[in-house]
């Protein structure tokens, strides 16, 4: 299918060898360009407003290496909107732009209870800190208390601004002795807190087992610093790994009430059962617009897919968990978008050639790599990995039976976290359900991230290229090393879907001028 727009090609021109930035913005036409921009200036006064007015976080800009990064936050969405128009690129600003915001309090916050910089000890007595991969849902009936993750505002999100901001982090923890093989996201968390680049505040802290034993060992270096060192109390919740097995539930739910028991104590605030299930009929409205997106994908005509749609529900599914009103209100707005692009049939890029299910750990460097297959190669991405995340609905009245039920839904919710749903709990989550999503969806091609340092993926590399053979798919390797764009670079990325579509598929490129991209300087 093709679809030819205003401005629509030769994105590669804009690529300016060796500079940070492209030489232009994309023109969209006037109407798109023009809403465009004005959302470029809405992010760059939100963040002046939340953050940067404010002489604490001026101080923090200078106190935190890994602060510089959020300049780049206009170029991180400008990649992502990149050959948009209409309702997708209004959809896009929506996720986007809810995500900025959020980001920006959180910042706010950290910076405000930090003991470094705002040190308002009132306000870290009600913050309890948690871990960048923790889900939130455990925090869904404590309203005034504020769950903070340094990690998200440290590692997580800097790599998404800029490609080289983990690397420092990673060379110090291995200068003091961690393994180099391991994944590069706990390491640089791990070398955040050794490099004594971690705000400091909170009356506790709540870690869980997820996703790998490097998040453990990241887990381990990080709570020993902050129990002996900074004083703060740290309770670790283990999830069960087979998480699909009856079995393990009740021990799961008492994690659960445990964890809820030690917030209770050093926060002392009680859990309210109230707030609770008003968040978790916000949880059940995010579960049904999703399930409603994903059906869109599964026809001709998919309107919210792709990177935007795997960033959205990382933070609206993990770190959001029903507690801000204001995402789902942006679930309406997307649903609204969304139904009348798809009534109209809106494609989101020129031309649609072959329907992809993107599967295993993408990489936080190149997390773009999603918009560049649509508009160089036609490839579109209907939905990945980390957007499968749990579909049932759960318990949302108020009675004697749900409370208790509550305990249980928390806990499959933790278990289900956005990775640990598919590289934990067995071989059908990861391997068999694939093949069913890839049916399910009508695909012809698998492109599969294998994330070098991920041994729960790379040990199953056999078994998919076996079933994809059975199958008839055509199954895309892509490697990388998740923060660190030194083992693969963005375009040593590009260039294994290059030469598959060229060697196998016998394909021209829909963009040729995306073929090769000067982006080894870029943000």
């Amino acid at each position: 299918m093709s679809n030819k727009r205003i401005g629509a090609k030769n994105f590669g021109d804009i690529y300016v060898e060796g500079k940070r930035y492209r030489s232009r913005r994309e023109w969209r036409g006037v109407v798109d360009t023009l809403y465009d921009y004005s959302r470029w200036l809405y992010n760059w006064i939100n963040m002046f407003r939340i953050v940067l007015v404010k002489p604490r976080n001026i101080k923090a800009m200078f106190r935190y290496r890994w602060m510089a990064n959020y300049l780049a936050v206009p170029m991180m969405v400008d990649r992502h909107t990149q050959g948009l128009r209409g309702e997708h690129l209004r959809i896009c600003h929506a996720e986007q732009d809810v995500i900025i915001e959020d980001v920006a309090k959180l910042l706010d916050k950290l910076f405000r209870g930090d003991r470094r910089i705002g040190n308002d000890e009132e306000f870290s007595k009600k913050v309890v800190l948690v871990d960048e991969n923790e889900m939130q849902s455990v925090m869904m009936g404590f309203p005034t208390v504020v769950p903070l993750s340094r990690e998200i505002a440290s590692t997580y999100i800097p790599v998404l601004l800029n490609q080289r901001a983990a690397i420092h982090y990673i060379d110090v923890a291995q200068e003091y002795g961690l393994a180099g093989d391991v994944c590069p996201m706990p390491e640089a968390e791990a070398g955040v807190s050794i490099d004594d680049d971690a705000p400091i505040l909170g009356c506790c802290a709540v870690q869980c087992n997820t996703t790998c034993d490097g998040s453990l060992l990241s887990n381990g270096v990080i709570s020993k610093r902050m129990e002996f060192e900074d004083g703060i109390p740290v309770f670790q919740l283990a999830s069960p790994l087979r998480h699909m097995n009856e079995d393990v539930q009740e021990y799961a739910a008492q994690e659960i009430r445990n964890a809820i028991a030690f917030i209770e104590e050093h926060t002392g605030e009680k859990w309210d059962w109230d707030y609770y299930f008003e968040c978790a009929k916000r949880v059940n409205y995010a579960t049904k617009c999703r399930l409603e997106w994903l059906e869109m994908s599964k026809s001709p005509y998919p309107q919210v897919f792709g990177s935007n749609l795997a960033l959205y529900t990382e933070t609206n599914y993990m770190a959001i968990s029903g507690r801000l009103p204001i995402f789902e209100k942006t679930d309406r707005k997307i649903m609204r978008l969304a139904e009348k692009a798809y009534k109209k049939k809106k494609m989101a890029a020129n031309e649609y050639r072959h329907r992809a299910i993107v599967w295993g750990v993408q990489s936080h460097y190149y997390m773009d790599l999603l918009v560049w297959m649509l508009n160089c190669w036609g490839i579109v991405p209907l939905t990945d990995m980390l957007s499968m995340d749990n579909t049932t609905m759960i318990a949302e009245e108020d009675t004697p039976e749900n409370r208790e039920q509550a305990m249980y839904d928390i806990a499959m919710l933790t278990e289900k976290m956005i990775m640990r749903n598919r590289t934990h709990g067995g071989y059908k989550v990861l391997l068999d359900d694939l093949w069913e999503i890839v049916t399910e969806f009508n695909a012809d091609m698998v492109i599969l991230w294998e994330h070098m340092s991920c041994k729960a993926l790379d040990g199953m590399h056999g078994m998919f290229e076996q079933r994809a053979r059975e199958l008839g798919i055509h199954l895309v390797w892509v490697s990388h090393d998740l923060f660190d764009p030194r083992v693969v670079s963005r375009q040593g990325v590009r260039d294994q879907i290059n030469t598959y579509m060229r060697t196998v598929m016998g394909e021209e490129p829909v963009d040729p001028t995306l073929e090769v991209l000067p982006d080894e300087e870029s943000w």
